[in-house]
């Protein structure tokens, strides 16, 4: 006897078959989907941590790639200005450091010329600065921009701090009519002071206020809005500034420790009558 519920029996098991299937199709779509997500995760994270490693290994350098020069004999510690740090870790910079100290080592700054002219003017030019509170160092410039020379450059920049007449008169030296006190060891060293001072509260860095004393504060100031970098060691500058402080720490580091250098006798020979004639 034909059973007439059979068929809607047989409609709804073949319904309910097909929404299990279904069911678990979705399943199986949705796991598979979840395992693409979670490979890509690890792949993109892989790659992340490579490429982090790689930048933080550009940054700061191999230990191969270091200057062997800078770390053989010298302490870290030497190198700074105006306690200002310098990456010495960055290859770039070591370069160009190790560059300044082969500049002024004894074989290219023959004698003892420079040593026994710092004997001579560091005296008189130290207590200034201490008085106007600019950072001892400040010392080495006249060394590294004019030697302790007095001649004039072809810019017509003169003196120990070679200043231009114009920036002379400014900070209250007497250019003129027969008087040139750029050439007075004292009042140039005290015009000097004033003029870095201004370059510091403008710069917020000494390292700064000594590239702008170098290059202009103009120069320096368009260059770092520029570069969108205040960081003296990391800006790219014209030839002379851009090695300009580094030749500051490296006539530091030979004056404070000249046997390091090559310079043997480094003893001030001077008579009394030769340090009158710088004051």
């Amino acid at each position: 006897m034909y059973n007439v519920a059979l068929p809607h029996i047989l409609a709804n098991v073949y319904f309910m078959n097909k929404k299990e299937m279904t069911k678990k199709h979705l399943i199986t779509c949705s796991v598979m989907v979840v395992l693409v997500i979670i490979s890509a995760l690890n792949i993109y994270s892989t790659k992340a941590i490579a490429k982090a490693k790689k930048i933080a290994k550009l940054k700061a350098g191999s230990s191969a790639n270091r200057s062997k020069f800078i770390f053989k004999n010298i302490d870290e510690n030497d190198f700074s200005f105006a306690n200002e740090a310098l990456p010495i870790n960055n290859i770039g910079v070591n370069s160009r450091m190790q560059r300044s100290l082969l500049k002024h080592n004894y074989r290219y700054v023959h004698s003892n010329i420079l040593q026994n002219k710092a004997g001579r003017l560091f005296p008189i030019i130290e207590p200034i600065l201490l008085a106007y509170g600019i950072p001892d160092d400040f010392k080495y410039i006249p060394l590294v921009e004019s030697g302790f020379g007095e001649g004039a450059s072809s810019k017509g920049a003169k003196g120990l701090w070679q200043f231009m007449p114009g920036t002379a008169r400014t900070y209250g030296l007497k250019v003129g009519k027969g008087i040139d006190e750029r050439m007075n060891t004292r009042k140039s060293t005290i015009a000097a002071c004033k003029y870095i001072k201004e370059l510091y509260a403008e710069f917020n860095s000494w390292t700064l206020a000594a590239a702008a004393y170098n290059n202009g504060e103009i120069k320096l100031a368009k260059a770092i809005n520029r570069q969108n970098e205040d960081n003296y060691f990391l800006m790219h500058l014209n030839r002379e500034t851009a090695v300009y402080v580094y030749d500051l720490i490296a006539m530091k580091a030979i004056i404070s420790q000249p046997g390091k250098y090559g310079y043997k006798n480094h003893l001030p020979i001077f008579k009394p009558s030769e340090l009158l004639a710088f004051n």
